[in-house]
């Protein structure tokens, strides 16, 4: 059984389930035709020899199945990864202790020194699916979480469409959100918009905002804007986190020339974790993470939840220091 909320969820602005997400990339891939010009390969990749290489010919993306899983690598063909790698990781498998090695991976929220950090250091069954892979590791035996993620790669566009999904294979309810974290390559800049919806009279607060212990709200790494908030990685400045309540589903990381764009739904009717975030960014030394988070759900053994996000890569962009004209330039690529 898959657990989705029956309220309100809206994608970039529109009302729409995570299941219509999913058809729409799929059915406009349908229309395409029957020979998809995605190709699937395994390749070796960072020091493990069992990767798998997703590529339309525009963008590519290689994934881990020696550990994880992890998507890798993100970016355009011949271009460099938008993802961070951890050099002093590559190509390790095997042993006790979590390693993040960069990427993307899924955890499930609220974080738990014991839950969250699960060494997902072994092998990961890989199926080819159509313009994709399905990923999934054993099941987590500290907590009875079996993780899968679904990728699939949009034709022509730069665009890949990702499941992430959490099943309760354990013998006891569990409360959790899929969290999805995009460890982004230093010395850019993370954003995500703030919630622009409020009542008939302005009255009513229409913002959620989370801090954690090590954040400080003078550090000049952040930008609290009247339409964004941005936070900028450095490399000489210690750990900092925000989480946001973002009602429009998208948020980005903006490096150099590229934009690296994630869309997602977002369920009004819902509680989300961390006192209300769906939107989560962190920061330290070595890279950035971009993290969207599902409702928080009460799941049953047996079922299973999911946080579906649309991913653009998007090239000769250049971020407004404006938020008004920042925003119209993001809104653009939404879709």
């Amino acid at each position: 059984m898959v657990c989705l909320s029956t309220g309100n969820l809206r994608w970039a602005g529109k009302a729409r389930s995570a299941v219509e997400m999913k058809q729409q990339v799929r059915d406009m891939a349908r229309k395409r035709g029957k020979h998809m010009p995605v190709s699937v390969e395994k390749i070796p990749y960072g020091g493990w020899p069992n990767c798998y290489r997703v590529t339309n010919g525009r963008i590519e993306l290689i994934a881990t199945s020696d550990v994880g899983p992890r998507v890798i690598r993100l970016g355009f063909v011949g271009g460099c990864n938008e993802f961070a790698e951890f050099e002093g990781q590559m190509g390790l498998m095997g042993g006790n202790e979590w390693r993040s090695y960069g990427g993307h991976r899924l955890w499930h929220s609220p974080e738990s020194r014991s839950r969250t950090y699960f060494p997902d250091n072994d092998p990961v069954a890989v199926e080819i699916v159509p313009q994709g892979i399905e990923l999934t590791p054993n099941p987590e035996t500290n907590c009875g979480v079996q993780k899968s993620l679904v990728l699939t790669m949009d034709p022509e566009k730069p665009r890949v469409l990702v499941e992430h999904h959490l099943k309760n294979v354990g013998v006891w309810e569990m409360e959790m959100a899929a969290w999805c974290l995009s460890v982004m390559a230093p010395g850019g800049v993370g954003f995500a918009p703030q919630a622009a919806d409020t009542d008939e009279e302005g009255l009513l607060p229409n913002r959620v905002l989370a801090l954690w212990q090590y954040t400080e709200m003078s550090d000049p790494r952040y930008s609290w804007g009247s339409g964004l908030i941005r936070l900028r990685q450095d490399a000489t400045r210690p750990p900092t986190k925000v989480g946001m309540m973002v009602t429009a589903g998208w948020a980005g990381y903006a490096n150099g020339s590229r934009l690296f764009l994630k869309q997602f739904a977002y369920d009004q009717d819902m509680p989300y974790p961390d006192g209300g975030c769906s939107v989560e960014l962190y920061t330290d030394q070595h890279m950035l993470e971009v993290e969207s988070l599902s409702p928080l759900q009460i799941v049953e053994p047996g079922e299973t939840i999911s946080q579906v996000e649309a991913w653009s890569l998007i090239d000769g962009f250049s971020l407004s220091a404006e938020d008004g004209e920042a925003i119209g330039q993001i809104e653009k690529w939404l879709e």
